[in-house]
């Protein structure tokens, strides 16, 4: 007995997996769309999962940079480039937003969080 591999897209659609003609990397799987046989990838969606994933990033990096305002505190140091670089990786979420396309996308990675995981 054969088995049949689905895929399935964003909206619920499925497909035989052996029919479909699928995007080259699943970066963005959960933005996927069936028209047909090809699955193409949604703009919107995509931005939401870059968004989300660029917040998982910083979030780390948000904590040390807590710390480190804290200390400064304590100190009465200067506390404007921590403050600063604390306004950077709020902003963060929004680098994709004038993305037209999913390689746009991708190279819109922030540099203040780090490596691009594209």
């Amino acid at each position: 007995m054969a088995v049949t591999t689905y895929i399935v897209d964003k909206d619920g659609n499925q497909i035989d997996a052996s029919t479909a003609t699928v995007p080259s990397d699943r970066n963005f799987r959960g933005a996927w769309v069936l028209n047909g046989t090809v699955i193409s990838e949604d703009l919107t969606k995509a931005k939401e999962i870059f968004a989300d994933k660029v917040r998982e990033a910083r979030g780390p990096l948000l904590e040390a940079l807590d710390t480190d305002y804290m200390k400064a505190l304590e100190t009465s140091a200067d506390t404007t480039s921590i403050v600063a670089a604390k306004q950077a990786l709020r902003d963060a979420p929004t680098a994709g937003n004038s993305a037209t396309t999913i390689a746009e996308l991708k190279s819109a990675w922030p540099s203040v969080c780090g490596d691009s995981p594209y």
